[in-house]
C-alpha cells in the first residue's frame, strides 16, 4: 500500500510533458464545451425574464442539479476535501455545517420566496416597504456576499491551474512559476464567468451548472470508489492509515485539532477557541438561506411546487457529496500525505487532484495517473466555473433589477436597458474579483466560503425572515438590518486574524487585529437582528394590508404569477 513517504516522493515528481499535454487538453475540451452550452442559450435569451431567471422554465429536478452545483463548488471540492486532509474530524465540521444549512432553506424559505418575488431577494423585501432604499441596501449587500463567496472559488482556481500544468514551488513552466500560474488562472475563470453571464445569462448558467453536477457527483463516485479499493473497503483502516500519516495520531480523530483547541494554561484563549467554532457552525447553519446566488435559484421554477422539488433534489445530491468528501479527504492524509499536499499548496487546496493522480498510479502507472488527474482537476474547474456564474449573474442582476431599474431608474428601464446594464455589471464584478483574490491566494477556499456565509446570515437571513413573518416590520428595520449586519460583519473580519496580524492574514505586513474570532457570525447575526428590530421599533411606520397580502402569496402562490409578469 502506498505510504506517506511515497506520496511525497510523487508530489516531488516532474510532470511529464504528455501528462501536462493529456491534462490540459481535457481542459480545454471541458471550457470548449460549456462555452458551446453558453452561446446556445444566450440565442434563446430574448427578455429580462430570460435573463435574470431563466424564463422560469427548469423543473424541479433540473434547478435542484442546478441549485447543488451552486452549492458544491470549488469551497466543497476542493476546500473540504483540503481541510479534512490537513485537520481530520475538524475539517469534516464544514461538511455537516453546509448540509444541515437546507433545512433552514426548504423549511422557512424555498417555496415563500418562490411564491413572493420575481428576479432578485429584494423583491420579497421591498414587497410592503419603500423601494429605494430597501433595493439600494440589498444590492449592497448581495454584491459584498457574492464578492467574499467569489473569492473562494477563484483562489481555488488558481491552485487548479498551477497543479494542472504540474508547477510546484521553485519551478516553472512557459515562463511561469507557480505564483504566476496561479494568477493566471484567476485572471482566466474572471474572463471565463464574465463570459458565461454576459451571453448566456440566467439559462446559460443553469445548463452549465447541470453538466458540471453530472460531472462532479461522476467524478467524485469514481475517486472516492478507488480510495476505498485501494483499502478493500475496509473505511476504518483508511481513518487508521490517515491518523497515523498526519503526525497527529489518534487526534486526527477527534475535535480540536484545528477549532475549540484546548491551550494549557490560557483559560481565555482556550474560551476564543470554542467560542470561534460556535461562531462558525452558526454562519454555515444560518448562511445558505441567506446566499444571493442560491436565493435566485428559486425563481427559475414556475411555481413553489417544483421550488421545493429542487430543494429535495438539491439536498439528495448534497448531501451524498458531503459524505464522500470524508473519504477524499481521509484518502489524501492517507495516499498523498501532509507533507506534500502542503508543498503543492499551503492551504491544501488540491488535496483532491493529488488524490486522484496518486490513486491512478496506484491502479494503472503514470498514464492512468494522468487520466485521473485530468479528470479530477476539469470536474474542480468546471465546479469553480458553473459557481462563480451563478454569483455573477446574482450580482449583475440585483444591480440591474434592484439599483438601476428600480432606484435609478424609478422602475421605468425597458427590458432591453435591464439586461444591458446586468451585462455590463457582470464585467466589473468580474474585474474587481480577479484583483481581490491575487492577495487572498494563501487563504483555504472553504474558510473563505465561511466568511460570505457569515455575512450572508448577518445581513441578508434576519430581514428576509423578519419581512415574511413579522407584521410590524418596515423600511427602516429593514434597511437597518441589512446594514447592521453587513458592517458589523465585514468590520469584525477587518479587525480579526484574517485579515491582519498572521503570516497566513490578507494583509500580513499589519497587525490591527483586535477581535479574536476568525469568524464574526457568533457577533454579527445577533447583531444584524438586533439592529433590524431596533430599526422597526424606531418607526411608525406600518402597512398591514400589505403584510396580509405578502402572507397570502407567500402561503398560497396566489397572484406569484402576475408579479412574474409585472
Amino acid at each position: 500500500m502506498t505510504n506517506t513517504a511515497s506520496g511525497v516522493l510523487l508530489a516531488a515528481e516532474e510532470v511529464s510533458s504528455s501528462s501536462r499535454t493529456l491534462t490540459i487538453l481535457v481542459f480545454i475540451v471541458m471550457i470548449a464545451v460549456t462555452l458551446g452550452v453558453t452561446v446556445w442559450a444566450g440565442r434563446q435569451t430574448k427578455s429580462a425574464a430570460d435573463f435574470h431567471s431563466g424564463g422560469r422554465e427548469f423543473t424541479g429536478m433540473q434547478n435542484g442539479f442546478a441549485i447543488g452545483s451552486d452549492y458544491m463548488s470549488a469551497a466543497s471540492f476542493l476546500g473540504i476535501a483540503g481541510m479534512i486532509s490537513l485537520f481530520g474530524y475538524d475539517g469534516f465540521l464544514y461538511s455537516i455545517g453546509f448540509l444541515v444549512a437546507w433545512l433552514v432553506a426548504l423549511l422557512l424559505v424555498a417555496e415563500l420566496l418562490r411564491n413572493s418575488g420575481r428576479f432578485t431577494m429584494a423583491d420579497v423585501l421591498s414587497y410592503r416597504m419603500q423601494q429605494r432604499p430597501v433595493r439600494t441596501a440589498a444590492a449592497v449587500s448581495t454584491i459584498t456576499v457574492s464578492i467574499f463567496y467569489l473569492l473562494a472559488q477563484m483562489v481555488g482556481a488558481g491552485a487548479v491551474v498551477a497543479l494542472l500544468l504540474g508547477i510546484r514551488p521553485g519551478e516553472t513552466y512557459l515562463g511561469m512559476d507557480a505564483d504566476t500560474a496561479k494568477i493566471v488562472g484567476i485572471v482566466v475563470v474572471g474572463i471565463l464567468m464574465t463570459l458565461y453571464v454576459t451571453f448566456g445569462g440566467m439559462k446559460g448558467t443553469t445548463w452549465v451548472q447541470i453538466i458540471k453536477a453530472g460531472m462532479l457527483m461522476g467524478g467524485t463516485i469514481i475517486l472516492a470508489a478507488l480510495v476505498m479499493a485501494v483499502y478493500g473497503f475496509d473505511f476504518g483502516e483508511l481513518m487508521s492509515d490517515a491518523a497515523g500519516a498526519s503526525g497527529a495520531g489518534q487526534s486526527f480523530l477527534e475535535p480540536g485539532l484545528r477549532y475549540g483547541v484546548e491551550v494549557p494554561g490560557d483559560a481565555l484563549q482556550t474560551m476564543w477557541n470554542k467560542l470561534d467554532l460556535i461562531s462558525l457552525g452558526l454562519a454555515l447553519v444560518l448562511g445558505t438561506a441567506g446566499l444571493p446566488h442560491i436565493l435566485i435559484r428559486f425563481y427559475t421554477v414556475p411555481d413553489s411546487k417544483a421550488a421545493r422539488k429542487s430543494v429535495n433534489w438539491g439536498i439528495g445530491l448534497i448531501g451524498s457529496f458531503y459524505l464522500m468528501t470524508l473519504i477524499l479527504g481521509f484518502g489524501a492524509a492517507a495516499l498523498v500525505g501532509k507533507e506534500a499536499i502542503t508543498a503543492q499548496d499551503a492551504a491544501g487546496n488540491t488535496a483532491a487532484p493529488q488524490l486522484a493522480r496518486q490513486v491512478g498510479e496506484h491502479f494503472g502507472g503514470e498514464f492512468f495517473g494522468s487520466v485521473m488527474l485530468a479528470v479530477i482537476a476539469a470536474v474542480a474547474f468546471a465546479a469553480i466555473l458553473s459557481t462563480v456564474a451563478g454569483l455573477v449573474i446574482a450580482s449583475s442582476s440585483s444591480l440591474a433589477h434592484d439599483f438601476y431599474n428600480s432606484v435609478v431608474r424609478r422602475g421605468q428601464a425597458s427590458e432591453h436597458e435591464e439586461i444591458k446594464v446586468a451585462r455590463l455589471s457582470a464585467f466589473g464584478i468580474g474585474a474587481a474579483s480577479i484583483i481581490l483574490a491575487i492577495f487572498a491566494q494563501s487563504l483555504n477556499v472553504a474558510f473563505l466560503v465561511g466568511l460570505a456565509f457569515a455575512i450572508a446570515a448577518s445581513a441578508n437571513l434576519p430581514t428576509l425572515l423578519l419581512s415574511l413573518f413579522w407584521k410590524r416590520f418596515n423600511t427602516r428595520g429593514a434597511v437597518a438590518g441589512i446594514y447592521g449586519g453587513l458592517v458589523s460583519a465585514v468590520g469584525l473580519v477587518i479587525f480579526s486574524p484574517v485579515f491582519s496580524g498572521t503570516e497566513k492574514a490578507l494583509i500580513p505586513g499589519i497587525d490591527i487585529a483586535w477581535f479574536p474570532l476568525t469568524n464574526p457570525g457568533l457577533v454579527s447575526i445577533p447583531l444584524g437582528l438586533l439592529c433590524a428590530v431596533v430599526g422597526t421599533l424606531s418607526s411608525g411606520e406600518s402597512n398591514p394590508r400589505r403584510f396580509a397580502q405578502l402572507q397570502v402569496r407567500a402561503l398560497t402562490g396566489a397572484g406569484a404569477e402576475g408579479a412574474a409578469k409585472h
